[in-house]
Formats: C-alpha cells, sequence, structure tokens
C-alpha cells in the first residue's frame, strides 16, 4: 500500500461553510473547487470534505438519506466528478465522509424496515420491545440528549437512536447491512476517491444483549468527546459503543474494500480508553489512523498536552494516530486556550505545536488565517445539539462560520445572498485577501511552515520523545536517520531560556526563530524554534 497519509497534513472542508458559488447562503461542491488552489498553496496533501450527501439535514449532512447522491444544495455528482479531478490534477488526495453508524430515518432502508417486523429490512435497524411497563428497553442515552429510544407504533418497539431521532442505528450484526453498506462505500471508491474519514466510528457497533450501561463514577473525570455535566456522560457506555466485535464486523471488512482501491481509512473514535482503542484499531484492527477528542478539548498547559501525546505513544505500537486542534465538531483551539485576543500570535504557534507531533494531521478550514470561534445570538444557532443545551451548551456553531475571502465584500465574499450562518465582524479583517499581502500573516506564515516541514524526514515519521512539559515550555525530539529535530514551544507571554541537550544549528526556514548562545536558547514569548542537535 501506498502510505503517503504516514505524516501528511489533511485540511477539513466543512461544505456549508467553504464556498457558496450561486448565492443561496450555503456553501458547496462548486466553491470548493473554486478555492482549490487555495487549499494546495499551503502545502496540504489532502481534503477530507464533511458530507455533503442527500439529507433532511437534521444533523447537517451526517443524517445521510441516500448514500450515492450529492444534495441539491451542495450541487451534482458531475460537480463532485469535476473537484476531484481538479483536486488530483492539484496534487491532493481527496477524502470522503462516511456515516456507518446510522441513516437519515428518510432512507429507504430505515422506512421500509420500520413497517413491520417481518420486512425484508426488519432486522437492518436496532429495535427492541419495551419492557412490561411501556418504557424503553433500557437505560442508554442520547449524545443530543434524552433517552436514546424512540416508539414506532407500527411494530410496536422502540428504535434506537445514539445521536438525533431522525438518526436510527444501524445493526451491523446483520451481515446484510455490512454488505450493503460497503456496496455505498465502494460507489465512491470506484469514482476515484482516496479514502474516507469514517464518523464515529466505535458507535457502529452495538450490545445485542441491551444490558444496562453502569453508571459513571461522580469523581469530576471528563470523557473525551463528550460535553462534561451532560447526562450522556453520567453513564459508562459499554452497550452503546466499542463493542469487542467492531473491529471484526465492521473495521476489518471496511479495511478489505479499502485495500483493494489503496484507500486510506481515517477513523474518528471518542469516549474511555481512546489512546489504547486507537492503538487496537490501527495496529491490524482496520483502520489506518484514527483521532481522538483529547487534544481536541485540551488546554493550553504543555504537561495537558504531552500526556495526551505520551499516553498515546505508550500503546499504539505498530498503529499509526492522527491529531488535530480544531474541527466541526469543538471550540477553536485559539479560543478553547484562551488566546482569543492574541489570537493572530497563538495560532502559528499551536500548528507548529500539532504539525510537530508523529501521526497524520488534520487542520481545519480558518486555522491558516487565525480564526477564534464566533459568539453567536441564540437566535442563529443552527445546530440541535446547541439549540437542545443553550446556554449551558451553545453547540458547534460557533466554529462552523463561513470562511471570510475578501474583506471588503458583503459576508466577506462567502456569499452574494444570506449565509446559512452569519459571517462575524471580527472574521473580516481577517480574510484571506487581506492575509495574502501580509508577509507576516497567520496564512503566510502556515504556507512557510508548512513547506520547509515537507522536507523534514524526521516530522513526517521519526520518532517521538517529550524532553520537557514544565509549564510554558514543551519540546519535542523528532528523530530519523541522522537528523536529530528539537522542537521548541514557549506557551507563555514572557521570554524564557531553554537548556537544550546539545549545541543546535537553527532553522529559520521553518519561520521560527530565537536567540541561542552553544546550548542555551532564548524563546520569546508565544515563541518557537525548531534546531537540529549538533552533538
Amino acid at each position: 500500500m501506498n502510505e503517503w497519509w504516514r505524516g501528511a497534513v489533511i485540511y477539513q472542508v466543512y461544505p456549508r461553510s467553504f464556498q457558496d458559488s450561486n448565492g443561496d447562503g450555503i456553501g458547496d461542491l462548486a466553491g470548493i473547487s473554486q478555492r482549490l488552489e487555495h487549499i494546495a498553496s499551503l502545502g496540504i496533501d489532502a481534503v477530507w470534505i464533511s458530507p455533503f450527501f442527500k439529507s433532511p439535514m437534521r444533523d447537517y449532512g451526517y443524517d445521510v438519506e441516500d448514500y450515492r447522491a450529492v444534495d441539491p444544495m451542495f450541487g451534482s455528482l458531475d460537480d463532485f466528478d469535476h473537484l476531484l479531478e481538479k483536486a488530483h490534477k492539484l496534487g491532493l488526495k481527496l477524502l470522503v465522509d462516511i456515516v456507518p453508524c446510522h441513516t437519515s430515518d428518510h432512507h429507504r432502508w430505515f422506512r421500509e424496515a420500520r413497517q413491520s417486523r417481518d420486512n425484508a429490512k426488519a432486522d437492518w435497524y436496532v429495535f427492541a420491545d419495551p419492557k412490561e411497563d411501556g418504557t424503553p428497553p433500557n437505560n442508554w442515552l442520547s449524545i443530543f440528549g434524552g433517552v436514546a429510544w424512540t416508539y414506532e407504533p407500527r411494530r410496536g418497539q422502540y428504535y434506537l437512536h445514539n445521536f438525533l431521532p431522525s438518526q436510527p442505528q444501524l445493526n451491523w450484526h446483520n451481515p446484510n447491512v455490512r454488505d450493503a453498506f460497503l456496496a455505498e462505500a465502494e460507489f465512491w471508491l470506484e469514482r476515484g476517491v482516496d479514502g474516507f474519514r469514517v464518523d464515529a466510528i466505535d458507535f457502529a457497533l452495538h450490545d445485542p444483549q441491551l444490558a444496562n450501561n453502569p453508571i459513571r463514577p461522580r469523581d469530576g473525570a471528563t470523557v473525551g468527546g463528550f460535553v462534561p455535566g451532560m447526562p450522556f456522560s453520567r453513564q459508562i457506555h459499554l452497550g452503546q459503543k466499542n463493542h469487542p466485535d467492531l473491529p471484526a464486523k465492521v473495521l476489518r471488512p471496511l479495511k478489505a474494500l479499502a485495500a483493494r482501491y489503496d484507500a486510506f481509512l481515517l477513523g474518528e473514535m471518542s469516549g474511555d480508553r481512546s489512546a489504547e482503542r486507537l492503538a487496537d484499531y490501527t495496529d491490524g484492527g482496520g483502520l489506518d489512523a484514527a483521532y481522538t477528542f483529547e487534544l481536541l478539548r485540551s488546554n493550553a498547559e504543555p504537561a495537558t498536552i504531552s500526556q495526551v501525546i505520551e499516553e498515546v505513544e505508550v500503546h499504539i505500537g505498530a498503529g499509526w494516530a492522527s491529531y488535530s486542534m480544531s474541527n466541526h465538531d469543538v471550540t477553536r483551539a485559539v479560543s478553547r486556550f484562551g488566546a482569543q485576543e492574541h489570537a493572530q500570535t497563538w495560532q502559528p504557534l499551536i500548528t507548529a505545536i500539532l504539525c510537530s507531533l508523529r501521526g497524520t494531521i488534520c487542520l481545519y478550514q480558518g486555522e491558516e488565517l487565525g480564526l477564534t470561534e464566533a459568539e453567536l445570538a441564540f437566535e442563529d444557532l443552527r445546530d440541535p445539539y446547541g439549540i437542545n443545551f443553550f446556554p449551558a451548551f451553545k453547540g458547534r456553531d460557533g466554529c462552523r462560520t463561513p470562511m471570510p475571502w475578501n474583506s471588503g465584500e458583503q459576508h466577506a465574499g462567502f456569499t452574494l445572498g444570506k449565509p446559512w450562518l452569519p459571517v462575524p465582524a471580527s472574521h473580516q479583517s481577517l480574510a484571506v485577501d487581506r492575509q495574502e499581502s501580509d508577509s507576516d500573516s497567520v496564512l503566510n506564515r502556515t504556507r512557510a511552515f508548512l513547506r520547509w516541514r515537507r522536507n523534514q524526514p524526521a516530522l513526517l515519521n521519526g520518532s517521538f520523545r517529550v524532553l520537557e512539559d514544565d509549564a510554558p515550555i514543551l519540546a519535542f525530539l523528532r528523530e530519523a536517520g541522522p537528523q536529530r529535530l528539537l522542537c521548541l514551544f514557549n506557551l507563555g507571554s514572557e521570554p524564557t531560556v531553554f537548556e537544550a541537550p546539545a549545541p543546535l544549528e537553527m532553522a529559520p526556514e521553518s519561520g521560527f526563530q530565537a536567540d541561542f548562545d552553544g546550548t542555551q536558547v532564548r524563546l520569546r514569548g508565544y515563541g518557537a524554534c525548531f534546531g537540529t542537535l549538533l552533538g
């Protein structure tokens, strides 16, 4: 297999918010095609596009009505084919986001399954009888609030949904479901996609005994990927996720298909024991790489960051991790780190830390501009997660606002119509056109760093070791062959000194510099440097 993805940088596009080409206020595939040169200019290896399939959009595309159809709001299959062809001409791989755990309740499979207990697809979803008192079969909860079961009167049974009631859970214990889903995935592989980002993979298989979930001890611990304090986080989800047969029944069959096309599989994981499961699922378990939510929800403390990475390194073995600091599900890193007012200083540092880790890197659209989390009024929210839990949790819309392209245009050049989410005034000044002309902008610093990184074997696939994580310093050593690369980061606002283990030859081409005298490196506030150890 061509393992291009080891050490690669993948750019995530949230299509609703990237570029609108027809003035309806919603980004689309043609808009992505228009902006592919921007992505390629960053030094990116691949593009991951969040779902654009036909959907009622209750969960904005993660509720799929037809896996083989492009939703009309995003364009057509011809638009997709043009996008794929252009990406390949620009040297970019293209990943499609697939959703194996559930479909929309509009999907033809579910419309048939819900009609009776004896139709051809009756066992394609997870249905169960009520308890004697008519209540749901067990205590399982939905991430988005409430119980994880909805009653279907035509069958006299409840059906399982780990997210919205309009997202019924597929039954992967049924081999017919596996075969049908693999056929849907193969449709896109035949069109030429280079792989899949696999959504919420650890929810794909449930406990068929439907045993109650145990209560989580109230010790203040949080669970990666879930909002602390919400009802879902109060259980240990032994029944709903991480079933021991998941590799055999879901991941390896998907891998066998992908291998026929030399395609890459990137899985999303969440919850307990994530580092151990990441290793299990990528070291022969079926996935090529996977990411968890620990880093995506981390703070800016060096010890916190290093703890997440070192736990993965302890377990990873022959597996492979993926890392990101921001995506469509979490608060943008510069705001999460409390650096909202200093985003233009912080974002290059965050990107440099991320791209110094051992794994496949995912950058979320707008990180190359230093976009902060948008503050939205309740009436502007679209995310059902945020609407359900507001104001304790404002949802995911704050990281999904449109990309700003042109500072002098209405809605920053994203659309000629009314955008589906507002463009914050603070983002207007961070538009691509304004940053293009500034050599010291976040955009140009990101480009310089990623171009330099592509020629550093130690950063692409070298060994990894944390040298220091005492605030405010974070230091890594990456080694590959003769290259011993020291990666230094100052997460504090004041200058600080680091004692290197040997004299250094600095790499100013990275876009980061520091003063040094022998082995003493003086880092400026929120600064970084990269240097080859000479001893």
